[in-house]
Parts: C-alpha cells; sequence; structure tokens
C-alpha cells in the first residue's frame, strides 16, 4: 500500500500496531521531569514558497510552529535544535536573516545541524517544559469546545498567493492546560484536529461553524485548509475564549451549518490539501 492510499493518520497508526512507535497520539512527547519535545519540518514546495515569504517570515514560521506544539501541551519553551538544508548557492545574508526570524519568539536556537540539498527545507525540534499535559485523549461529554483566536488566516493568505503569520499561544496554552480535558492545536484543519480528539478521547464533537470566528478575509471553506495554529480545546471551563461547540456521547465529529450537517476537509501529508471543500 503506497503512503498516498494509507494517509498519515494511517501510517502513523500502522507504527503503533507494529510496535514500531509508540505515545505519538499527541501534539508532543511528554517525557520525565516535565519535559516536553516536538519536531515539526518545512520543505520548500510542500510547506512554503520563497517568492510568497520572506527569508524572515519563513524563520518565524519554523519556529512558530513548533511553539504552537508546545502550546498545545501547555508547556514553557526552553530552546530549539535547527536542521537546515540548503544550496550551496544560497546567500549568507538570506540564512543570517532565516535565523533573525527564528529568534523572534524569544527561545534561544542552541543547536541543531546543516547539509546541502537541492531546496530549502527546515526541521525544528522545540523543547519546553509543562506541569500538566492534557493531550487529545481526555476529552469528556458535557466539556465545551473552545478556540484561542480567528481561524481561516492561512487559507485566505493562499487564495492571494501570500503565507499567513502564524500567531502565538503559548500564554494561552499554559491557561488551558490547567483545566482542559483535551488540547491540541490547528494545524491540519479544524474537522481534522478535532476528529483527533474524537479518535482519542472516544467522544462525538459537535462543532456550530456560525460560531467559529473567521480571521479577515475568511471564509468557512477557509477553515478546511489548515496551518492556523490556534488551540482548540474541551474544557469544563471556556476561560473567556470563543465557544464553537461541545462534547458528547458517541463518536466522530458533527460539523453544522445554519443547522445543516455539512464536511469540511483537512491537510493530509500524503494525501494532499483538501483545499477547505465544504459540500
Amino acid at each position: 500500500m503506497r503512503l498516498s492510499e494509507l494517509g498519515e493518520p494511517g501510517l502513523l497508526a500502522e507504527l503503533e500496531r507494529r510496535g514500531l512507535a509508540r505515545g505519538i497520539e499527541h501534539d508532543a512527547a511528554s517525557l520525565a521531569d516535565g519535559v516536553v519535545v516536538t519536531q515539526d519540518a518545512l520543505v520548500e514546495g510542500v510547506h512554503f514558497r520563497l517568492d510568497w515569504t520572506t527569508w524572515r517570515e519563513l524563520g518565524f514560521k519554523a519556529a512558530a510552529v513548533n511553539l504552537s506544539d508546545l502550546a498545545a501541551s501547555g508547556a514553557e519553551p526552553e530552546a530549539l535544535l535547527v536542521t537546515l538544508g540548503a544550496p550551496a548557492e544560497t546567500e549568507l545574508d538570506d540564512l543570517l536573516e532565516l535565523y533573525a526570524g527564528m529568534n523572534e519568539p524569544g527561545v534561544p536556537v542552541v543547536g541543531g545541524d546543516t547539509t546541502r540539498a537541492d531546496t530549502i527545507f527546515l526541521a525544528v525540534t522545540a523543547i519546553g517544559r509543562s506541569e500538566r499535559v492534557p493531550g487529545r485523549a481526555g476529552a469528556r461529554p458535557g466539556e465545551l469546545l473552545v478556540v484561542t483566536g480567528p481561524l481561516g488566516a492561512a487559507g485566505a493568505a493562499f487564495r492571494e498567493e501570500r503565507h499567513a503569520r502564524p500567531p502565538l499561544r503559548l500564554q494561552e496554552g499554559r491557561r488551558l492546560a490547567l483545566v482542559a480535558g483535551a488540547l491540541t492545536d490547528i494545524s491540519d484543519g479544524l474537522a481534522v484536529d478535532a476528529a483527533h480528539i474524537a479518535e482519542r478521547s472516544g467522544c462525538r464533537l459537535e462543532i456550530d461553524l456560525e460560531r467559529v470566528p473567521l480571521a479577515d478575509g475568511a471564509t468557512v471553506r477557509d477553515l478546511g485548509f489548515g496551518e492556523d495554529y490556534e488551540l482548540l480545546a474541551a474544557t469544563p471551563d471556556p476561560l473567556g475564549f470563543s465557544v464553537i461547540g461541545r462534547c458528547d456521547e458517541g463518536s466522530g465529529v458533527e460539523i453544522h451549518l445554519r443547522g445543516n450537517r455539512v464536511a469540511l476537509t483537512g491537510w493530509d501529508h500524503f494525501g494532499g490539501r483538501g483545499a477547505g471543500d465544504l459540500h
């Protein structure tokens, strides 16, 4: 079976089934003494285009998407490790801008690796500490679904042939981690990331799209694009964040728009992007 048929969730499930990986169901790995570790990669032509962004903004995004996983773990970040692949003819000034962007969030780059490559790629490992990591498996019926900010900015930017700047929700993540039953970031699309919580928690998530805050220029269709990097939580206390639905008995995710049930797609790394298809 090819990856295009299996998809990312299928690959991860197969690795777990065969005992080749464990504890990979959450945004980050929880280790001893509250240490939390995550890693994300950005590949030119897959995650970004250099004619749609600046080197500095690319560096910020590389840091931010990893810090988003720490935010979803309620963690305080401590350090970044960066692996850079680049063509030999890449200009030094461009790479200095890239690393300046990675340093913008204020988390130090303490090591990593460099290698020659045909295109630019970045693999960033973020390390932090958390007193409590809710994960995706603790949502319970009766809890409310909340998001930490407006969604759809990345999809709207894509339609304008540019990349959106990810938000940093570290403080919000630490607040939610104290009370939330489940917590994740929205990187693959609202429906896809909600489904991760529903599957791991063994409950049904109900979402009302009319209650979802939209970013400037975004439409409901953009909610399927992903890369919003806001946080989605199932919590008994909304803490003032936007309530977009609830957890109930059952399984799966039900999404409604003006009283009608709809399907919202998302991103799969091997199957492709659903481009916010709503039907």
